[in-house]
């Protein structure tokens, strides 16, 4: 007897291929295809697929979940989303190894407004300590990317001290170990200190090691890097041809303004695929972009510590110079809205944007900026219109695009791709626009990312593989999400099964926490 089957549902298997009417049978956490009448197939549940499409659950290739799931565990911005898998510690900013405490503390506040700093259920120092907190624990799996930055931090300290080779030896070491222990490759986040302060040499040593171990290499580029239009992309192309490591630009799309085409930027990676390397790249579909605040601010005032930071943060000769230097990364102080406040006092600045808060402050938006951050303890994250929304198409569609929703889980406020990502690409993208079929979109949500990730068992309906299954109507899926508005969950997507449990079910979360740790 089966645990589940679901039933006369329209399958699409995650492959690109066309679907078909059938039936899907779960035994514990595995797929069972049936093909015709079930007439006489015994399960303990079946569900009514009837006018629904059944598909392998989302992966999503771009998570900063690695904080917030072990303290909320039921996930429902993301499950809800149909999402049964995601690819945490990405942009460099991962959680383990940290052989020190104080540097894991230290790292939960310099990054806390990327992905928060929240109760945590227990502590680990290890890879694998790490991946077994979220065994069994959470309501979606977990694949999980090294970043440099815990590993620079480890072997070379807070500094931006160029690396020696045995700064080197001691990271591809810590590299080692960790994809040993069931990392899928390694991650960069080329704005964020100190992982970038890794030079281009440094990032090509490390990724033979990772390139040896079969990873890949995950880059939030170097955007402010020569140019900063072709030559932050041509870097990680470099990095991926020197070293061999296949390489994956994470939020890939033409910035706004930029001094050049999106086609450009594409033409970029397709030349280089079409010579032979391996590259790929994912984009989430909106125009607004979200992380910490802190990215604002040059690197000479993160050199140190966080300690060093705030009191850079809190110095007027250190300001003075600010004032002159920082810039909005939108096109005006405008255009960027603040989120995420502890303090009762702060919260009136929820959702508004910097220039309506310093207004309000009566300070210059850099004073305010730095007297939030010193108050917040560094965990301000913000939203801002970042990308060309004329030319985003052309990235979300592209045949080496898959989906990452570097969804931010903070504040009142968080950019609505946190609720909306995968769900707006099935609403706009295929069914309204038709700017890409469903089964070629499906196929970028599920078996591209899980072929990529090394999942072998996942991202596709077929005997065999594990049950990570979304049924969603296609007719009626929808992401209501807006930036004034952005809590609120998507429709359409009624149930959603992970490792063989029903997670969201006839559209209500269950409770159940069935996810696992997908190592390496």
């Amino acid at each position: 007897m089966l645990d589940l089957l679901i039933e006369n549902g329209f399958i699409i298997d995650g492959t690109g291929n066309p679907g078909y009417y059938g039936s899907v049978g779960v035994d514990e956490d595995t797929v069972t295809i049936i093909r015709g009448s079930n007439e006489g197939v015994d399960a303990a549940r079946k569900i009514d697929a009837t006018g629904r499409i059944v598909s392998p659950g989302f992966i999503d290739m771009h998570a900063h979940s690695g904080l917030v799931l072990l303290s909320e565990p039921q996930h429902e911005p993301k499950v809800r989303q149909g999402i049964t898998t995601e690819l945490i510690g990405v942009d460099g900013n991962s959680y383990a190894p940290f052989r020190s405490q104080e540097d894991f503390r230290r790292f939960v506040e310099l990054n806390s407004g990327l992905d928060g700093n929240p109760p945590l259920p227990g502590s680990w120092s290890t890879v694998e300590q790490y991946l077994n907190m979220f065994d069994r624990k959470s309501a979606v799996n977990i694949a999980y990317i090294l970043g440099n930055s815990p590993v620079r931090i480890d072997a070379i300290g807070w500094d931006s001290t160029p690396a020696t080779p045995a700064d080197i030896a001691n990271m591809k070491a810590i590299i080692r170990e960790a994809m040993e222990e069931g990392a899928v490759g390694m991650s960069t986040g080329l704005d964020y200190p100190p992982g970038n302060y890794a030079d281009t040499y440094e990032l090509v040593e490390l990724s033979k090691q990772v390139a040896d171990l079969g990873g890949i290499y995950h880059t939030h580029v170097r955007y402010k890097m020569g140019d900063m239009f072709i030559d932050p992309f041509q870097e990680a192309i470099d990095i991926g041809d020197r070293s061999g490591v296949p390489v994956h630009i994470t939020h890939f799309y033409q910035k706004a303004p930029a001094p050049g085409g999106g086609a450009r930027l594409l033409r970029l990676v397709e030349d280089r695929a079409e010579a032979g390397q391996d590259i790929t790249f994912d984009s989430y579909p909106y125009s607004l972009g979200s992380t910490r605040i802190l990215i604002v601010f040059p690197d000479w005032v993160h050199e140190g510590t966080p300690d060093n930071l705030k009191a850079a943060l809190a110095s007027e000769d250190a300001r003075e110079r600010l004032r002159k230097e920082v810039i909005p990364r939108a096109p005006t102080w405008h255009d960027m809205w603040l989120t995420y406040f502890k303090r009762p006092e702060n919260h009136k600045y929820e959702g508004r944007s910097i220039a309506e808060i310093a207004e309000m402050m009566g300070k210059h938006p850099v004073d305010a900026l730095c007297d939030l951050l010193i108050d917040e303890d560094l965990q301000t994250c913000y939203v801002a219109e970042g990308l060309n929304a004329k030319t985003l198409p052309a990235f979300v569609t592209h045949p080496l695009s898959m989906v990452g929703s570097d969804a931010v889980l903070l504040g009142d406020f968080p950019s609505p791709r946190t609720y909306g990502c995968f769900p707006v690409i099935l609403a706009e993208y295929v069914r309204e626009e038709h700017q890409m079929s469903l089964p070629n979109a499906i196929r970028k949500m599920t078996s591209f990312p899980a072929q990529r990730l090394g999942l072998s068992d996942r991202g596709i309906l077929r005997d065999g593989m594990k049950a990570d299954i979304t049924i969603f109507n296609a007719n009626t899926v929808s992401a209501p999400a807006t930036r004034t508005e952005p809590k609120q969950f998507p429709v359409g997507i009624e149930h959603v099964i992970v490792n063989g449990t029903p997670v969201i079910d006839g559209g209500n979360h269950t409770g159940q926490l069935p996810g696992r740790a997908l190592r390496r």
